[in-house]
């Protein structure tokens, strides 16, 4: 009976960028995710854009453009296909994988208490925007039972009264039947302290949701940097 071809034999005799291609895998099928370092799960990615040569190099070229594994897959696509050895499909196959990682965040928070997921809910948000180029204002609406029923985009721009007015969001409050509400948005910097702004127009909301029995749960500012929470900073 033949015996079994070894393994590592067979990876020695491989072209190079064959054997770390397999290298690689058996690391990740073998270890998980934690055993790769950020680049080397990126090469991995890679693998599905570029189906022949070495990854590396270009993996690491997209490390250092955009600072970090999240920082790439979080990437526009037309600044991704600026680095060389990156095309349309390499592109398509980074931002597949950013699509799934937001799907699969945003599925634990669903259909279920938000102030009982409170994790899962800071995971969904950092995933969808920590990364973002430009503030955005977003606020969840929620039942009786804290759960998600609206997740609605008020609008991109420095949160203000221009931006944001405490009686439409309290609207919208009313006319989607929801109890409570969180205020959530982002700072580009990557510092997600608050500013007098966000503090101010987070105080009118939850005065004007007083007076309808509306519940402000809480602003969360996201940022690369983390995240911070007014209520837990007592600045409700």
């Amino acid at each position: 009976m033949p015996q079994a071809e070894d393994n590592t034999s067979v990876q020695a005799d491989m072209p190079g960028h064959i054997g770390h291609r397999a290298r690689l895998r058996d690391r990740l099928l073998k270890g998980g995710a934690e055993a790769l370092a950020d680049y080397e799960v990126l090469e991995y990615l890679l693998f599905a854009g570029m189906r022949q040569g070495d990854t590396k190099p270009v993996a690491r070229a997209l490390i250092r453009r955009f600072g970090s594994l999240s920082g790439v897959l979080n990437a526009d696509p037309g600044a991704l296909q600026q680095v060389k050895g990156v095309g349309e499909t390499t592109a398509a196959a980074l931002k597949s994988v950013a699509l799934a990682a937001r799907r699969m965040a945003r599925s634990e928070v669903r259909d279920k208490p938000v102030l009982g997921s409170w994790q899962a809910l800071l995971d969904y948000l950092s995933i969808d925007m920590a990364h973002l180029t430009v503030e955005r204002v977003r606020v969840l609406y929620l039942d009786t039972r804290n759960r998600l029923i609206d997740d609605h985009h008020v609008g991109d721009g420095s949160i203000d009264e221009a931006s944001i007015h405490p009686r439409e969001v309290i609207r919208r409050a009313m006319d989607v039947g929801a109890t409570a509400l969180i205020l959530v948005h982002n700072h580009p910097s990557g510092n997600p302290d608050p500013s007098r702004a966000d503090i101010d127009v987070t105080r009118r909301i939850a005065e004007a949701g007083r007076l309808l029995g509306i519940t402000v749960h809480d602003h969360v500012i996201i940022g690369r940097e983390g995240h911070v929470s007014l209520r837990s900073k007592g600045l409700i």
